[in-house]
């Protein structure tokens, strides 16, 4: 089943109570609440206090959304961040895959980042917890091939990704999605287009945010692979066109209506 949800970064300007009450709004079923704003790591009292303002609003959190470099220990403590995931009740932890790319990182680099990757992947197994990395530039999960090859070398059971559709073409990600989907624990669904004229390049690889809408073809596809899974997935909406509360509730919208065959169990929130 794929559930439906918002990263509270997209509104890191907004305070949580206002974040819950759009989620609402929208009818979608969760929130990732990030931990450089929202719930700070280690902060047990933020965390709950957010938790029981989202569970009130009938939502739920699926995953906590760290700063944790994986292979750099003292950028972020990871026991902090474990806290702060377990008063918030989430139940995955995400984290960055160190902070090179795939590319610029040698075989020192890669041991480096498997071998906290196992540590804190214990540490979160006996909390009931697991990791996921985040599928991003400039980390080891920066192409599909290295993020496959950096959960083939982890090989741990709470050791799992992300994913977020990168600048190539539908098949190539319908291929790079289908092959990560054993590892798979949530989707970051972002809309992204061309810059054109002069801000053409000035953005993250030449793009820009754009209205979810405008995505709808690359996302039906996605979404078909996401079905496949014998897993319960969540797709959360991560940055909106111009940052608007609005454009968030039209792409919630969208959203919602994208994601409904894929969900024959799920509870209206009324």
């Amino acid at each position: 089943m794929i559930n439906t949800g918002l990263v509270s970064v997209t509104f890191r300007q907004l305070k949580p109570q206002n974040i819950v009450d759009l989620v609402r709004q929208a009818h979608l079923d969760a929130i990732e609440w990030g931990g450089d704003i929202h719930v700070p790591h280690g902060d047990r009292l933020t965390a709950r206090a957010v938790r029981q303002m989202t569970l009130n609003a009938g939502l739920r959190m699926p995953s906590y959304g760290s700063y944790y470099r994986v292979g750099h220990p003292d950028s972020v403590s990871f026991t902090a961040v474990v806290e702060a995931a377990n008063a918030l009740g989430a139940s995955i932890i995400r984290v960055w895959a160190g902070t090179r790319g795939s590319a610029e990182a040698d075989e020192a680099y890669w041991d480096r980042v498997v071998s906290d990757s196992l540590r804190i992947g214990d540490q979160a197994d006996q909390e009931g917890l697991s990791v996921a990395y985040e599928f991003h530039g400039n980390t080891l999960t920066d192409t599909y091939d290295s993020a496959l090859k950096l959960l083939n070398a982890v090989d741990h059971d709470a050791v799992k990704t992300y994913w977020q559709p990168p600048t190539l073409s539908i098949e190539e990600n319908l291929e790079g999605l289908q092959a990560l989907l054993p590892w798979l624990a949530n989707v970051h669904v972002i809309s992204w287009q061309p810059m054109k004229g002069d801000d053409a390049g000035t953005g993250i690889d030449g793009t820009e945010r754009a209205p979810l809408a405008r995505m709808a073809e690359a996302w039906h596809r996605y979404f078909e692979i996401l079905g496949q899974s014998e897993d319960d997935h969540y797709a959360l909406l991560e940055f909106v066109h111009g940052d608007t509360p609005e454009q968030f509730l039209e792409d919630a919208a969208i959203l919602k209506a994208w994601t409904e065959p894929y969900r024959p169990d799920a509870l209206l929130i009324l």
